[in-house]
């Protein structure tokens, strides 16, 4: 058995916690100041946690490699295995030209390009983002608004600025499932937390995207219809992500949000002329104004509702347990560790969730859409392959990146600098948000900061007497909000809609909304930590 040292260096706990500190200072100094790609600076930052579990905390070599082999397993599955499904589905719809008539439906809901921003940016690339994720809302979502005339710039800065509210809960979840994972809570609990902070940012985040679009005039003349979206955006995330299901929040808070939008009177209302002028700067798709039989427009927004129905069932209580039966538990090879106290982690044994996880769902809805789109077997296995060569990059990263979580958090770095920074007392609630930001703005992925930093914010939360749950969910919370500056989502927003090399340009305009935003999910989590607004946590 080994046992894990929380101060392994010369018996001193800072110099321990500086060493502990190099997999990641390595990482975020390859894609911030070197500019590596994201998978070539993973792989070397899990060949230094290697060496630092092995060298500096005395982990044997067989059950340090052991470690980082269960990391790979979890990134692949259940993580990347909802990734390349619901990815797969939305390739289908490309190619049989569905995706086009669902782009076509959404630019003749609302002439007025503010609305317009509200229900494909906020909206649509929330729904997006519930099914995959990892860059795909805003590099579809700055296409169809380019599409319908909006300047290239704008539709990127709309594009990223959207996708924060839902991020916590996108890819089906996945980022609140890999914290549970890591720092060992409960799924529900977690998830129950986030639920309380990030529905905040959808109550401001429309607001936002009007002003943007058109400025003082857009929030004076829209302000209700983008109220009206924001809340119930609001509300179902809170509900579903407290009583329902994780997986589920951000498809109920996407399919609400937008009939909330459409339903106010002065949504539907033509857009004055100085508004679309001004708005509208650039070229608008010739194919707008044709027109879709009912029946093709039923089939192109069939795939989401498949995913809606099937995730659906599987919340019932009967049907949860029965697709829960077919997981397997079982000792993981090679392991055999113990915390500080001696007691065996929770790592030595490994869950595989073979039915019940959500890309299984996700594969189920998308051979039901294969059958209603009228894709051959053949094509659509095809159409998968792809989707894993398209994918296979970032395949790489969440590997290696989760790879090198479980071997930080199995070999004791990462509660060594848990320990260390928990000395930062009450104001490590406030300070939390930040360390979520900087982990998705430099790694591009929810999952990923919260796969490198949950654990730490566990544990610093268990030192300093503060709440584990709230700290790790305020790493998720604050880490939407480094989405949009992230280099990953800049060059994917740029490369969307033909603005290559100009990712500074873009940067400069989302920074100061990040870190406007991030300020106010630091003071949210803050005052949840106190009598403030403690009543706000389960």
């Amino acid at each position: 058995m080994f046992v894990q040292q929380l101060e392994p260096v010369s018996g001193s706990l800072g110099l321990s916690a500086l060493v502990a500190t190099l997999p990641l200072v390595t990482v975020l100094v390859l894609l911030g100041a070197v500019r590596m790609k994201a998978h070539r600076a993973g792989l070397i930052g899990l060949g230094v946690a290697v060496l630092v579990a092995w060298l500096a905390y005395g982990m044997p070599l067989g059950q340090t490699l052991s470690s980082g082999a269960q990391g790979v397993l979890f990134g692949l599955f259940p993580i990347m295995w909802i990734v390349v499904n619901a990815l797969w589905v939305y390739r289908m719809t490309v190619r049989t030209r569905h995706f086009d008539i669902l782009r076509r439906s959404f630019g003749r809901l609302s002439d007025d390009p503010r609305i317009q921003a509200l229900v494909i940016a906020f909206c649509f690339g929330a729904l997006l983002e519930a099914l995959a994720g990892f860059g795909a809302p805003v590099a579809i979502c700055s296409v169809m608004l380019v599409a319908l005339g909006f300047d290239p710039v704008k539709a990127a800065v709309v594009s990223l600025v959207a996708n924060t509210a839902p991020v916590a809960f996108g890819a089906m979840g996945t980022p609140v499932v890999t914290l549970a994972q890591v720092t060992g809570l409960p799924l529900d609990t977690v998830a129950s937390v986030v639920g309380r902070q990030t529905p905040l940012l959808a109550l401001v985040v429309p607001l936002v995207l009007v002003g943007l679009v058109d400025g003082r005039r857009g929030l004076r003349e829209t302000w209700v219809p983008a109220l009206a979206c924001g809340a119930a955006f609001a509300v179902v995330q809170f509900a579903a992500s407290n009583y329902v299901s994780a997986q589920l929040a951000d498809i109920g808070a996407a399919l609400i949000g937008a009939a909330a939008l459409v339903a106010v009177p002065r949504a539907r209302k033509p857009a004055a002329e100085p508004v679309r002028a001004a708005v509208l700067t650039g070229v608008r798709s010739e194919d707008l104004d044709e027109e879709d039989p009912r029946g093709e427009v039923l089939r192109a927004y069939a795939p989401y509702a498949f995913i809606v129905v099937i995730f659906s069932l599987a919340q019932i209580p009967a049907v949860k347990d029965w697709l829960a039966g077919a997981n397997r538990v079982f000792d993981w090879p090679f392991l055999n560790v113990a915390g500080p106290g001696g007691d065996p982690v929770s790592g030595n044994a490994f869950t595989l969730p073979l039915v019940s996880t959500g890309g299984t769902l996700v594969l189920i809805a998308g051979v039901c859409t294969a059958v209603v789109l009228g894709v051959h077997a053949r094509v659509a296995a095809r159409e998968w392959l792809g989707t894993v060569h398209e994918l296979r990059f970032a395949i790489l990263t969440v590997t290696s990146v989760l790879a090198l979580a479980y071997v930080m958090n199995l070999s004791g770095q990462a509660a060594t600098i848990g320990h260390f920074v928990a000395a930062a007392g009450a104001g490590l609630a406030f300070l939390s948000p930040v360390l979520g930001w900087f982990g998705v703005a430099v790694s591009g992925s929810d999952t990923s900061a919260n796969a490198l930093f949950g654990a730490l914010q566990v544990t610093a939360a268990q030192q300093s007497g503060l709440s584990p749950e709230l700290l790790a969910a305020a790493n998720s919370s604050g880490g939407v909000l480094g989405k949009m500056i992230s280099p990953q989502n800049l060059t994917i927003a740029c490369a969307a809609v033909g603005l290559a090399g100009r990712e500074g340009d873009l940067l400069r305009k989302v920074l100061p909304w990040s870190l406007g935003l991030l300020l106010v999910m630091c003071l949210i989590v803050f005052a949840q930590s106190t009598a403030v607004l403690s009543w706000m946590l389960p």
